[in-house]
């Protein structure tokens, strides 16, 4: 994939997940990504600590193959250095409010001044166009008005996602987006702002949901690990640990009801569709539980995926990590950060034709300020003065 984006520069002033992702998978087709952040480092660098000096997981995933430039853009020299290399750049990515883009000179109509093509890809929490359009707020605030909070975990209760989708799916759009951006400015020559937003994310995920409501359909309800819309369909205790099975439409429902040795159920009312077999998941997750509890995970999967129907352990990050599946040596690879030997992941996607990107390595701080700066046509005696005024 290195050689996809060849060419290509952006400069990443992303914070956290959303912003810094999505210009890594930028960086993992082969674009030039220059992560810009504060002397000292933003605090996104250290969200759960993983190398010996405290760079954070969050960091060493979404700042793959990136190098850093460290940069005061608190003060107006430090600012008038980041406008000149937008000059010079391909891509911008922020996820900041509307009035924070504005405060930095990134919002599109500044940027666009510096180069008239330049493609600005922004995220923040809430569009530009509602009224808390400049509301702070984490992947946590995508969740719950989204609705989808409320439908998770059991009645009384709700449960957030213990991994931050609307993040990452933020960070993908965000990619998507800029990549066609990109290909309307090959075709045009025209530049674009590309916007989107932790809420609209999680909105979009939950789009087919809101728009049965909007039918008039039976309004949806906690329904813990069960489907809703098929069955069964829930997680699954066995003698040794868990599996899911997701059985959905009527094929299926037959080949299982066939297999549990009840083909009868077939022809019982309370199952004769998916949604009805949604409804009355209750009773077909205990035919299953019944049927499981004398076997061991293993056994289960085994026999389900022999006839054809979707079953997969539940795993855990020790069982993971553990080789389970082969799923550790099949994604994940060893990389360097300084000295130290760290664990990445590289990109999921795979292209024919062109091997996978070998520099995975997150960048330490700072490491790359002089190269960059150089590359993008500051002077030596330029650069020593920003260095001794500490801007860099």
């Amino acid at each position: 994939m290195s050689g996809i984006l060849q060419g290509i520069k952006v400069v990443d002033f992303g914070k956290y997940i959303a912003g810094p992702l999505c210009a890594g998978m930028l960086a993992d087709l082969g674009a030039d990504v220059v992560r810009v952040e504060k002397p000292g480092g933003g605090d996104d660098r250290y969200v759960a600590p993983a190398t010996d000096s405290g760079e954070g997981s969050l960091f060493l995933y979404g700042n793959r193959g990136k190098r850093s430039l460290t940069l005061d853009t608190g003060k107006p020299e430090g600012l008038a250095v980041l406008h000149r290399m937008i000059a010079k750049a391909d891509v911008v990515v922020a996820n900041l409010s509307p009035s924070a883009l504005a405060h930095f000179g990134l919002d599109y109509e500044s940027v666009k001044s510096l180069r008239h093509d330049i493609i600005l890809v922004t995220s923040s929490t809430f569009p530009s166009n509602t009224p808390m359009r400049d509301a702070l707020g984490l992947d946590s605030i995508g969740q719950v008005v989204s609705g989808g909070v409320y439908l998770t975990g059991e009645a009384g209760q709700p449960y957030k996602s213990a991994t931050a989708y609307v993040d990452f799916g933020t960070a993908v759009s965000s990619a998507y987006a800029a990549m066609a951006a990109l290909f309307n400015r090959e075709r045009t020559g025209q530049g674009m702002h590309v916007e989107s937003s932790l809420v609209g994310t999680a909105l979009n995920v939950m789009a087919p949901i809101l728009m049965e409501h909007a039918y008039g359909k039976a309004p949806r309800r906690p329904t813990g690990n069960r489907s809703p819309i098929g069955g069964p369909s829930d997680i699954i205790r066995t003698t040794d640990g868990w599996f899911v099975v997701s059985v959905l439409g009527n094929k299926l429902f037959a080949r299982w009801a066939k297999f549990i040795g009840q083909p009868e159920l077939v022809d019982d009312p309370r199952f004769a569709d998916d949604a009805l077999r949604g409804v009355n998941g209750d009773a077909l997750s205990a035919i299953m539980t019944q049927w499981a509890s004398d076997k061991t995970t293993e056994e289960c999967i085994a026999q389900l995926v022999q006839i054809g129907l979707p079953a997969g352990p539940v795993l855990s990050p020790d069982d993971i990590m553990g080789g389970a599946m082969g799923l550790r040596d099949s994604f994940f690879r060893n990389g360097a950060f300084g000295s130290e030997t760290v664990m990445q992941m590289p990109s999921p996607i795979r292209f024919s034709g062109a091997a996978p990107r070998e520099n995975i390595d997150a960048p330490e701080l700072g490491r790359h300020s002089r190269e960059v700066l150089a590359e993008y046509g500051f002077t030596p005696d330029e650069i020593d003065g920003l260095v001794e005024r500490r801007l860099v």
